[in-house]
Protein backbone atom coordinates (compact mmCIF):
# COMPACT_ATOMS: atom_id res chain seq x y z
CA UNK A 1 0.00 0.00 0.00
CA UNK A 2 1.25 3.46 -0.91
CA UNK A 3 -0.08 6.75 0.42
CA UNK A 4 0.30 9.76 -1.80
CA UNK A 5 -0.84 13.34 -1.28
CA UNK A 6 -1.47 15.54 -4.31
CA UNK A 7 -0.40 19.13 -3.82
CA UNK A 8 -2.00 20.28 -7.06
CA UNK A 9 -5.55 19.91 -8.25
CA UNK A 10 -5.27 16.66 -10.21
CA UNK A 11 -7.39 13.64 -10.90
CA UNK A 12 -5.71 10.23 -10.65
CA UNK A 13 -7.11 7.48 -12.81
CA UNK A 14 -6.37 3.97 -11.56
CA UNK A 15 -6.62 0.67 -13.32
CA UNK A 16 -6.56 -2.90 -12.07
CA UNK A 17 -3.19 -4.61 -12.45
CA UNK A 18 -4.71 -7.97 -13.29
CA UNK A 19 -7.44 -6.96 -15.72
CA UNK A 20 -5.74 -3.90 -17.20
CA UNK A 21 -8.98 -1.91 -17.08
CA UNK A 22 -10.22 1.29 -15.47
CA UNK A 23 -11.02 0.85 -11.83
CA UNK A 24 -11.53 4.12 -10.01
CA UNK A 25 -10.89 7.88 -9.91
CA UNK A 26 -9.18 9.75 -7.09
CA UNK A 27 -9.54 13.48 -6.56
CA UNK A 28 -7.10 15.98 -5.03
CA UNK A 29 -5.82 15.22 -1.56
CA UNK A 30 -4.47 12.12 0.21
CA UNK A 31 -4.93 8.94 -1.86
CA UNK A 32 -4.22 5.27 -1.09
CA UNK A 33 -2.70 3.12 -3.84
CA UNK A 34 -3.02 -0.65 -3.45
CA UNK A 35 0.23 -1.43 -5.20
CA UNK A 36 0.84 -3.72 -7.06
CA UNK A 37 -2.86 -4.53 -7.44
CA UNK A 38 -3.53 -1.13 -9.04
CA UNK A 39 -1.50 1.57 -10.70
CA UNK A 40 -1.87 5.16 -11.87
CA UNK A 41 -2.89 5.38 -15.50
CA UNK A 42 -2.91 9.16 -16.00
CA UNK A 43 -3.39 12.58 -14.52
CA UNK A 44 -5.80 15.38 -15.41
CA UNK A 45 -5.25 18.96 -14.29
CA UNK A 46 -8.20 20.97 -13.00
CA UNK A 47 -6.49 24.24 -13.79
CA UNK A 48 -7.83 26.54 -16.50
CA UNK A 49 -5.89 25.95 -19.69
CA UNK A 50 -5.52 28.01 -22.84
CA UNK A 51 -4.77 27.06 -26.39
CA UNK A 52 -3.72 29.60 -29.03
CA UNK A 53 -4.83 28.86 -32.58
CA UNK A 54 -3.77 30.67 -35.75
CA UNK A 55 -5.78 30.14 -38.89
CA UNK A 56 -5.47 31.55 -42.41
CA UNK A 57 -8.64 32.22 -44.38
CA UNK A 58 -10.09 34.47 -47.06
CA UNK A 59 -12.68 37.21 -46.68
CA UNK A 60 -15.57 37.99 -49.00
CA UNK A 61 -13.54 40.68 -50.80
CA UNK A 62 -10.73 38.15 -51.51
CA UNK A 63 -8.28 39.27 -48.84
CA UNK A 64 -6.26 36.56 -47.09
CA UNK A 65 -5.92 37.15 -43.35
CA UNK A 66 -4.31 35.43 -40.38
CA UNK A 67 -6.79 34.94 -37.52
CA UNK A 68 -5.56 34.48 -33.96
CA UNK A 69 -7.95 32.78 -31.52
CA UNK A 70 -7.39 32.04 -27.81
CA UNK A 71 -9.62 29.35 -26.26
CA UNK A 72 -9.78 28.92 -22.48
CA UNK A 73 -11.10 25.61 -21.13
CA UNK A 74 -10.92 23.22 -18.16
CA UNK A 75 -11.82 19.66 -17.25
CA UNK A 76 -15.29 19.08 -15.76
CA UNK A 77 -14.82 17.23 -12.47
CA UNK A 78 -17.85 15.02 -12.95
CA UNK A 79 -16.69 14.04 -16.46
CA UNK A 80 -13.01 13.34 -15.83
CA UNK A 81 -13.36 9.80 -17.18
CA UNK A 82 -14.71 11.08 -20.51
CA UNK A 83 -12.00 13.76 -20.68
CA UNK A 84 -9.26 11.15 -20.43
CA UNK A 85 -10.64 8.12 -22.27
CA UNK A 86 -12.96 9.57 -24.91
CA UNK A 87 -10.63 12.23 -26.27
CA UNK A 88 -7.00 11.54 -27.01
CA UNK A 89 -5.84 15.07 -27.84
CA UNK A 90 -8.08 17.90 -26.65
CA UNK A 91 -5.90 20.61 -28.20
CA UNK A 92 -6.14 19.12 -31.69
CA UNK A 93 -9.89 18.71 -31.33
CA UNK A 94 -10.37 22.34 -30.26
CA UNK A 95 -8.07 23.54 -33.04
CA UNK A 96 -10.07 21.64 -35.66
CA UNK A 97 -13.36 23.16 -34.56
CA UNK A 98 -11.81 26.64 -34.49
CA UNK A 99 -10.60 26.16 -38.07
CA UNK A 100 -14.07 25.01 -39.13
CA UNK A 101 -15.91 27.96 -37.59
CA UNK A 102 -13.43 30.59 -38.76
CA UNK A 103 -13.27 29.29 -42.33
CA UNK A 104 -17.05 29.12 -42.56
CA UNK A 105 -17.70 32.57 -41.03
CA UNK A 106 -15.01 34.88 -42.43
CA UNK A 107 -15.68 34.16 -46.14
CA UNK A 108 -19.16 35.69 -45.68
CA UNK A 109 -17.69 38.97 -44.41
CA UNK A 110 -15.66 41.69 -46.01
CA UNK A 111 -12.43 42.74 -44.34
CA UNK A 112 -13.88 45.87 -42.72
CA UNK A 113 -16.86 43.86 -41.44
CA UNK A 114 -14.51 41.26 -39.96
CA UNK A 115 -12.77 43.94 -37.90
CA UNK A 116 -16.14 45.37 -36.83
CA UNK A 117 -17.68 41.96 -35.94
CA UNK A 118 -14.88 40.32 -33.95
CA UNK A 119 -17.27 39.60 -31.09
CA UNK A 120 -19.67 37.84 -33.46
CA UNK A 121 -16.92 35.52 -34.73
CA UNK A 122 -15.73 34.79 -31.19
CA UNK A 123 -19.30 34.02 -30.09
CA UNK A 124 -19.75 31.57 -32.98
CA UNK A 125 -16.54 29.76 -31.98
CA UNK A 126 -17.64 29.65 -28.34
CA UNK A 127 -21.07 28.21 -29.12
CA UNK A 128 -19.65 25.53 -31.41
CA UNK A 129 -16.96 24.43 -28.96
CA UNK A 130 -19.20 24.54 -25.90
CA UNK A 131 -21.75 22.17 -27.37
CA UNK A 132 -19.18 19.68 -28.66
CA UNK A 133 -16.50 19.65 -25.98
CA UNK A 134 -18.94 19.23 -23.09
CA UNK A 135 -19.65 15.70 -24.35
CA UNK A 136 -15.95 14.96 -23.98
CA UNK A 137 -15.70 16.25 -20.41
CA UNK A 138 -14.36 19.73 -21.15
CA UNK A 139 -15.96 23.08 -20.36
CA UNK A 140 -15.20 26.02 -22.67
CA UNK A 141 -14.87 29.15 -20.57
CA UNK A 142 -14.11 31.74 -23.26
CA UNK A 143 -13.04 32.14 -26.84
CA UNK A 144 -11.26 35.35 -27.78
CA UNK A 145 -10.49 36.65 -31.25
CA UNK A 146 -7.16 38.24 -30.41
CA UNK A 147 -5.80 39.11 -33.86
CA UNK A 148 -6.91 39.78 -37.44
CA UNK A 149 -3.80 40.30 -39.52
CA UNK A 150 -4.02 40.82 -43.29
CA UNK A 151 -0.99 40.94 -45.53
CA UNK A 152 1.42 43.85 -45.03
CA UNK A 153 0.63 45.23 -48.50
CA UNK A 154 -3.08 45.18 -47.68
CA UNK A 155 -2.39 47.11 -44.47
CA UNK A 156 -0.44 49.73 -46.42
CA UNK A 157 -3.26 49.99 -48.97
CA UNK A 158 -5.88 50.41 -46.23
CA UNK A 159 -3.81 53.16 -44.61
CA UNK A 160 -3.43 54.91 -47.97
CA UNK A 161 -7.19 54.69 -48.57
CA UNK A 162 -7.93 56.22 -45.18
CA UNK A 163 -5.29 58.89 -45.75
CA UNK A 164 -6.83 59.73 -49.15
CA UNK A 165 -10.29 60.00 -47.62
CA UNK A 166 -9.03 62.36 -44.95
CA UNK A 167 -7.12 64.44 -47.52
CA UNK A 168 -10.28 64.62 -49.63
CA UNK A 169 -12.32 65.75 -46.64
CA UNK A 170 -9.66 68.33 -45.77
CA UNK A 171 -9.66 69.64 -49.37
CA UNK A 172 -13.47 69.91 -49.33
CA UNK A 173 -13.41 71.84 -46.06
CA UNK A 174 -10.65 74.12 -47.38
CA UNK A 175 -12.58 74.77 -50.61
CA UNK A 176 -15.72 75.54 -48.62
CA UNK A 177 -13.75 77.92 -46.41
CA UNK A 178 -12.29 79.66 -49.49
CA UNK A 179 -15.77 79.94 -50.96
CA UNK A 180 -17.14 81.51 -47.80
CA UNK A 181 -14.14 83.84 -47.65
CA UNK A 182 -14.65 85.00 -51.25
CA UNK A 183 -18.41 85.44 -50.77
CA UNK A 184 -17.85 87.49 -47.64
CA UNK A 185 -15.19 89.56 -49.40
CA UNK A 186 -17.58 90.22 -52.32
CA UNK A 187 -20.37 91.17 -49.93
CA UNK A 188 -18.00 93.48 -48.05
CA UNK A 189 -16.82 95.08 -51.33
CA UNK A 190 -20.42 95.59 -52.49
CA UNK A 191 -21.36 97.10 -49.15
CA UNK A 192 -18.31 99.38 -49.28
CA UNK A 193 -19.18 100.57 -52.78
CA UNK A 194 -22.79 101.15 -51.75
CA UNK A 195 -21.73 103.19 -48.77
CA UNK A 196 -19.19 105.07 -50.92
CA UNK A 197 -21.94 105.90 -53.43
CA UNK A 198 -24.19 107.08 -50.64
CA UNK A 199 -21.39 109.29 -49.37
CA UNK A 200 -20.74 110.77 -52.82
CA UNK A 201 -24.46 111.41 -53.33
CA UNK A 202 -24.74 113.16 -49.98
CA UNK A 203 -21.60 115.16 -50.74
CA UNK A 204 -22.98 116.36 -54.05
CA UNK A 205 -26.31 117.14 -52.46
CA UNK A 206 -24.56 119.21 -49.80
CA UNK A 207 -22.54 121.03 -52.49
CA UNK A 208 -25.68 121.80 -54.47
CA UNK A 209 -27.48 123.06 -51.38
CA UNK A 210 -24.45 125.16 -50.46
CA UNK A 211 -24.29 126.70 -53.95
CA UNK A 212 -28.00 127.41 -53.84
CA UNK A 213 -27.67 129.15 -50.50
CA UNK A 214 -24.62 131.08 -51.71
CA UNK A 215 -26.43 132.29 -54.83
CA UNK A 216 -29.46 133.31 -52.80
CA UNK A 217 -27.40 135.20 -50.18
CA UNK A 218 -25.24 136.93 -52.81
CA UNK A 219 -28.34 138.10 -54.73
CA UNK A 220 -29.89 139.46 -51.56
CA UNK A 221 -26.83 141.35 -50.38
CA UNK A 222 -25.69 142.86 -53.70
CA UNK A 223 -28.45 144.70 -55.48
CA UNK A 224 -28.62 144.46 -59.25
CA UNK A 225 -26.86 141.08 -59.41
CA UNK A 226 -28.57 138.08 -60.92
CA UNK A 227 -28.12 134.35 -60.20
CA UNK A 228 -26.32 134.08 -63.55
CA UNK A 229 -23.65 136.51 -62.36
CA UNK A 230 -23.16 134.49 -59.21
CA UNK A 231 -22.79 131.23 -61.13
CA UNK A 232 -20.23 132.84 -63.45
CA UNK A 233 -18.16 133.89 -60.44
CA UNK A 234 -18.42 130.41 -58.87
CA UNK A 235 -17.41 128.69 -62.12
CA UNK A 236 -14.47 131.04 -62.51
CA UNK A 237 -13.36 130.37 -58.94
CA UNK A 238 -13.57 126.60 -59.38
CA UNK A 239 -11.73 126.89 -62.69
CA UNK A 240 -8.79 128.67 -61.02
CA UNK A 241 -8.83 126.10 -58.21
CA UNK A 242 -8.58 123.35 -60.80
CA UNK A 243 -5.65 125.09 -62.50
CA UNK A 244 -3.97 125.41 -59.11
CA UNK A 245 -4.33 121.69 -58.38
CA UNK A 246 -3.10 120.73 -61.83
CA UNK A 247 -0.12 123.04 -61.53
CA UNK A 248 0.84 121.39 -58.25
CA UNK A 249 1.62 118.22 -60.23
CA UNK A 250 3.98 120.09 -62.60
CA UNK A 251 1.76 119.54 -65.64
CA UNK A 252 1.63 122.05 -68.53
CA UNK A 253 -1.80 122.50 -70.10
CA UNK A 254 -3.18 124.94 -72.65
CA UNK A 255 -5.08 127.71 -70.85
CA UNK A 256 -7.84 129.92 -72.26
CA UNK A 257 -10.00 132.12 -69.95
CA UNK A 258 -12.87 131.90 -72.48
CA UNK A 259 -13.16 128.23 -71.55
CA UNK A 260 -15.24 129.25 -68.54
CA UNK A 261 -17.94 130.66 -70.79
CA UNK A 262 -17.84 127.60 -73.04
CA UNK A 263 -18.22 125.38 -70.01
CA UNK A 264 -21.18 127.44 -68.81
CA UNK A 265 -22.94 127.17 -72.19
CA UNK A 266 -22.38 123.39 -72.25
CA UNK A 267 -23.89 123.04 -68.79
CA UNK A 268 -26.97 125.07 -69.80
CA UNK A 269 -27.39 123.03 -73.01
CA UNK A 270 -27.13 119.73 -71.09
CA UNK A 271 -29.60 120.89 -68.46
CA UNK A 272 -32.08 122.02 -71.14
CA UNK A 273 -31.80 118.70 -72.98
CA UNK A 274 -32.40 116.77 -69.78
CA UNK A 275 -35.45 118.89 -68.98
CA UNK A 276 -36.92 118.30 -72.50
CA UNK A 277 -36.36 114.54 -72.27
CA UNK A 278 -38.02 114.36 -68.85
CA UNK A 279 -41.06 116.33 -70.07
CA UNK A 280 -41.46 114.10 -73.15
CA UNK A 281 -41.26 110.98 -71.03
CA UNK A 282 -43.91 112.25 -68.62
CA UNK A 283 -46.19 113.14 -71.57
CA UNK A 284 -45.91 109.68 -73.08
CA UNK A 285 -46.63 108.01 -69.78
CA UNK A 286 -49.74 110.17 -69.34
CA UNK A 287 -51.24 108.98 -72.66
Amino acid sequence: MVLRRLTTRLFLLFRSHELRQYKRLAGPGLSCILYPLESIVGKLSLRIQQIDVRCETKTKDNVFVQIGVAVQFRVIEESAYDAYYRLENSSSQIQSYVFDVVRSTLPRMELDDAFANKDQIAAAIFEQLQDVMRDYGYEILASLLVDISPDAKVKVSMNEINASKRLKAAAEHKAEADKIRQVKAAEADAEAKYLSGMGVARQRKAIAEGLQNSVFDFSQEIHGSSPKDVMDIILLTQYFDTLNNVGADSMILEHDPQFVGVLQRQLRTTAAANSSATAAENKNSFF
